[in-house]
C-alpha cells in the first residue's frame, strides 16, 4: 500500500484524534471529540495593526493564554468553552469613536480579559465514501472584556453555523456558513445580523505532520453603516501541525482581509486529547 493510501486510512479511521482538533484554525470541523473524551488547547497570538472601531484604538495586540476545552457528552455532541485570560494592546493611534470617551487607559497600552464563548457542536451525519460529514454548532459570546479598556464591546452575541467536511485522500476540507446576531454597543435596542463563513484545508505530509490553510470571517449585510464593532472582518491563516500521540503542536501566520483586521500576525499553541470518563 502506498504512503498516500496509508495516510488516507489514518485520517479516516482516527477522526476523533485528528480531524476534530482545531488549532490553529477557527472554522469548526463537524466531527466531535467523542463520548467521554476531553480536548484541551492552549496558545497565544500576536497581531499588528489591530483596529477597534468602537473605542477608536489601534495598535499591536498580544493574547495569552488562549484557552479552549471541549467535552464529549455523547458520540455525536460536545460542549465547548473558549476564551482568554489576558489581552494587551500596545496603542499606536487613538481616534474619535462612539465609545472613545469611555476608555480609561491613558498610557501607551491597555489590557483586559478575552470575551469567553460557551457553545455546543452536534454531528448530524457522519462522513461516508460518497457523502461529506455535516454538523451544527451554536454558541454565545459573553461580555467579559470591558469597554473601559477599549478592547470590549460589553455585548452578548449569538452564533449558529452549519458545518461540513470531507476527506479526499490525504486532504481534509472543512466549510462553515452561518449567522451571528451581534449587539450594538451604543444602544441596547438594536442589533446587527451578519453572515459568518469559514473554509480550511489540511494536507497530510506524513501521519504526524500536516500543513493547513484557512479563511474565516463575517460579512455585514446591513444597509448603511453597521453598529461599531460589528462590520465585515476576515482573516487568513497559513500554518502547520504536528501530532505525537494525544498531543499536537501548531504554528500559523495570520493575514488580515479587511482594514479592521491585523495586517499580519503569528499564532502558536498545543492541543491534548484524552479520555476522561465513561458515558453510562
Amino acid at each position: 500500500m502506498s504512503r498516500r493510501l496509508l495516510i488516507s486510512a489514518a485520517l479516516l479511521l482516527l477522526p476523533l484524534s485528528a480531524s476534530a482538533q482545531q488549532r490553529p484554525l477557527v472554522t469548526e470541523d463537524p466531527e466531535t471529540i467523542g463520548a467521554g473524551r476531553v480536548l484541551a488547547e492552549m496558545g497565544l497570538d500576536y497581531g499588528r495593526g489591530v483596529s477597534y472601531p468602537a473605542s477608536g484604538l489601534e495598535g499591536h495586540l498580544v493574547r495569552v493564554p488562549l484557552v479552549g476545552v471541549s467535552v464529549g457528552i455523547s458520540s455525536i455532541a460536545e460542549v465547548q468553552i473558549d476564551g482568554g485570560l489576558f489581552n494587551r494592546l500596545s496603542i499606536t493611534e487613538r481616534n474619535v469613536a462612539p465609545l472613545s470617551d469611555m476608555v480609561t487607559a491613558t498610557g501607551d497600552s491597555t489590557s483586559s480579559v478575552e470575551d469567553w464563548s460557551i457553545g455546543m457542536k452536534v454531528r448530524l451525519a457522519g462522513e461516508t465514501a460518497s457523502r461529506p460529514a455535516f454538523g451544527f454548532r451554536f454558541a454565545t459570546r459573553l461580555p467579559n472584556a470591558s469597554n473601559e479598556s477599549g478592547l470590549g464591546l460589553d455585548t452578548t452575541d449569538f452564533f449558529a453555523s452549519i458545518l461540513g467536511a470531507k476527506t479526499i485522500q490525504s486532504i481534509r476540507v472543512v466549510g462553515n456558513v452561518g449567522l451571528a446576531i451581534l449587539g450594538d454597543p451604543t444602544r441596547g435596542d438594536r442589533q446587527n445580523d451578519v453572515l459568518t463563513y469559514g473554509f480550511w484545508m489540511a494536507r497530510a505530509l506524513t501521519q504526524a505532520a500536516e500543513i493547513v490553510g484557512e479563511v474565516n470571517g463575517q460579512i455585514d449585510t446591513r444597509a448603511g453603516a453597521p453598529p461599531p464593532g460589528t462590520g465585515s472582518r476576515g482573516q487568513v491563516r497559513l500554518g502547520a501541525r504536528y501530532t505525537v500521540g494525544g498531543w499536537r503542536g501548531d504554528v500559523a501566520v495570520l493575514l488580515g482581509v479587511t482594514s479592521r483586521d491585523p495586517s499580519i500576525g503569528l499564532a502558536a499553541g498545543f492541543t491534548y486529547v484524552f479520555t476522561a470518563f465513561a458515558i453510562p
